[in-house]
């Protein structure tokens, strides 16, 4: 089996789905994305086609290897995106043309099927109870949502905002109930001197993990933040490779990481990342705010790693998929389908193609002053 071309195609709301296509009819699904730059991560699939036309699709870690090293340039967002969703084609083909799931080529299953968690919303403690009790009604038993708020968090907060951080997530809490799991995101838009108010008035609740309590670059301020509280902490969206993710365990800086399978290298260095994070007694809970074809890609590697936590998501596949997941009491079936596990649905994605999503722009109200989404 030869790969002969490569089909990349931007798909709503903000998504890049990638079709590896190969001289035995068969073709490789992979999502090669990053958030406001699609059109430049399809530029640099398209910069990688040339080695790829005429190889073996099966020898995928060889071939990442090489279009990682021959870059020069290692690692950043646009590389290790390009490089993901080509590496997840590579495994769906391999799977497809042996007739097993990705996640039988890595020693798995570990488990029969794959926790996922639900959203959270509401800017009032009385929108935010309420969306927790219908997450909860859904059969979530995992939730994730925000710190919200009428507006960006200063630098150093009020009594006033960290007090209202902490009730609507009491009422979420309420809510859902005691046997819920409920996260909390700070999105690395919060100053490290709010952070550590804002974790301390979370406490009482028992948040699941506080994720990204500030930039994730911050490692030594990460670890400290770590050290004072019982909170499990949790980063590694922006991080790419497994070189990425050293510093943060040599560190302690987390105990549970967030690679994104579309973002850090693909599943087999998603594998890789959890088995370093093993060592460190840390959990792995995949970040995947996109598509169902990274939604798959991240149910083979949650499949196979013993230190697996939960999933993200934001779509089953409704819309996109020919056989959509299906939640099941909080958690996805194991799929058993050879490869991803997926196929898409053409005839639904005609009238999803093509957008041109930007990434917000956010200024404080205060002075203006530009500040992280």
């Amino acid at each position: 089996m030869r790969i002969t071309k490569l089909e990349t195609f931007l798909v709503k709301p903000r998504w890049l789905f990638l079709r590896m296509h190969t001289d035995e009819g068969l073709v490789g699904l992979g999502e090669p994305i990053l958030e406001g730059r699609a059109l430049t991560v399809a530029q640099a699939v398209a910069e990688l086609e040339p080695y790829l036309i005429g190889k073996d699709p099966t020898q995928v870690v060889h071939h990442w290897q090489a279009m990682y090293k021959h870059a020069f340039y290692r690692g950043g967002p646009i590389l290790t995106s390009a490089l993901s969703g080509v590496e997840q084609a590579m495994w769906d083909l391999t799977g497809k043309s042996l007739g097993i799931p990705v996640y039988k080529l890595m020693g798995g299953p570990l488990r029969n099927r794959i926790k996922v968690y639900g959203r959270c919303e509401g800017d009032t403690p009385e929108e935010a109870e309420r969306s927790a009790r219908e997450q909860a009604a859904k059969g979530f038993v995992a939730l994730k949502t925000g710190i919200g708020g009428p507006r960006p968090a200063r630098v150093v907060e009020s009594p006033a905002f960290v007090e209202n951080v902490a009730e609507r997530f009491a009422a979420m809490r309420a809510g859902a109930g005691k046997e819920v799991d409920i996260a909390i995101d700070f999105h690395g838009a919060v100053s490290p001197q709010t952070s550590a108010l804002l974790i301390k008035a979370l406490e009482p609740f028992q948040p699941l993990f506080i994720e990204e309590p500030v930039q994730c670059q911050n490692v030594d301020v990460l670890a400290d933040l770590a050290r004072r509280t019982h909170v499990p902490i949790a980063t590694g969206e922006r991080l790419y490779t497994k070189w990425g993710f050293r510093e943060v365990l040599e560190k302690r800086a987390a105990s549970i990481l967030q690679p994104d399978i579309s973002h850090c290298g693909g599943i087999f260095e998603g594998r890789l990342i959890a088995g370093m994070a093993e060592t460190y007694y840390a959990a792995i809970a995949p970040h995947c705010p996109l598509g169902p074809v990274a939604l798959a890609a991240c149910l083979q590697v949650d499949a196979a790693i013993p230190n697996f936590l939960a999933q993200e998501h934001v779509t089953l596949g409704e819309g996109y998929l020919k056989v959509p997941f299906q939640l099941v009491d909080g958690y996805l079936p194991l799929p058993e389908v050879p490869g991803l596990g997926i196929e898409l649905d053409d005839d639904a994605l005609a009238d999803k193609i093509g957008h041109a999503w930007r990434n917000p722009e956010r200024y404080h109200p205060d002075d203006g002053t530009a500040v992280d989404w």
